[in-house]
């Protein structure tokens, strides 16, 4: 006897950003937005006419270390020339954290709101998803979103580097 097939869930777009459970699956769609595979992105990146913005949020300092604890945060994997904008996918952001995500969307595409721009974090990861619809919102006309992120990425083998947090976030 055969086991029926499962069918992966269908996750509808949202109207406005994701605001919880961040770690889940993602629509297949953002609406004003490009929605492309590894493939794909790895021809926008060969093609050097996209800007590249990693949204994975960076994980805090725990509270309440003993003194003298030695604090590492974790290294970075992600696709080599991409930014690094930690903590600007949430579905709500301080006014300092908007203003960190514009002035970095603003080095990421030389403050051409119509260049190219794509945005990634993990397989699953929503983070990407309200980042792009974010940029979306300022009025960027070129946004491209990789669902399935540096996961998706490296799955196809393409090349990983270790990045750095842009400064001020």
């Amino acid at each position: 006897m055969a086991l029926p097939a499962f069918a992966a869930a269908e996750v509808d777009e949202p109207s406005d950003y994701r605001m919880d459970e961040y770690r889940a699956p993602v629509p297949a769609t953002l609406e004003g937005a490009t929605v492309v595979g590894p493939e794909e992105a790895h021809d926008l990146w060969e093609g050097g006419a996209a800007a590249f913005v990693d949204v994975l949020p960076r994980a805090p300092k725990p509270p309440n270390l003993p003194e003298g604890t030695i604090w590492r945060e974790k290294k970075r994997l992600s696709i080599p020339g991409a930014i690094w904008l930690p903590n600007v996918g949430y579905g709500a952001i301080a006014e300092q954290t908007d203003a960190y995500f514009r002035a970095g969307l603003d080095l990421a595409t030389g403050g051409d709101m119509d260049r190219a721009v794509v945005f990634f974090c993990l397989e699953e990861c929503w983070m990407s998803w309200n980042a792009a619809k974010r940029a979306l919102d300022y009025g960027y006309t070129q946004v491209y979103w990789l669902p399935e992120g540096t996961d998706g990425w490296a799955l196809w083998d393409y090349p990983l580097e270790e990045v750095q947090a842009q400064p001020g976030g």
